[in-house]
């Protein structure tokens, strides 16, 4: 369903996340909501790194999420360590998607997109993507494909 096999992840962020007490479920497992509060973390990440939220609102514009699909592969306990990778999939017009892994001791615990858009502060309705982030993802699209050349 969502995994990529594809090793080219446009804008790639990683994070370490710790597992917390309070994400951990009656079953001693963590919780599904808990994926949730990590892909924002990631996201969070992947706009400090690569979009900055506060010169977006400076803008009058903001991200918006319209789907999340995670696919458990394997439980996560506390004592794991837990790594997350997040990058931008795709650009369209109006739409983005970011596709991420969370892994468990270096295996696979968990795969997840989301798409979204940007939309207006002083209206709320959808723009078109910026072109300076449009840029950007094609410049990593064809730096990467020159490595496989």
């Amino acid at each position: 369903m969502l995994v990529n096999n594809n090793l080219h992840r446009p804008l790639e962020v990683v994070l370490q996340i710790p597992v917390r007490t309070y994400d951990i479920d009656f079953m001693g497992v963590v919780s599904n909501i808990v994926y949730i509060r990590w892909l924002e973390d990631l996201r969070l990440k992947f706009l400090d790194e690569h979009w900055q939220l506060n010169q977006q609102i400076e803008q009058g514009y903001a991200p918006v999420l319209a789907v999340t699909e995670i696919e458990y592969k394997r439980p996560i306990k506390i004592i794991d360590k837990v790594i997350g990778r997040l990058w931008l999939s795709n650009v369209g017009r109006l739409k983005w998607t970011v596709q991420a892994e969370i892994l468990s001791n270096n295996e696979l615990a968990a795969v997840a997109s989301q798409k979204g858009a940007f939309v207006s502060l002083q209206n709320s309705r959808p723009i078109p993507i910026p072109q300076e982030l449009k840029n950007k993802y094609l410049e990593n699209q064809q730096g990467n494909m020159k490595d496989y050349l």
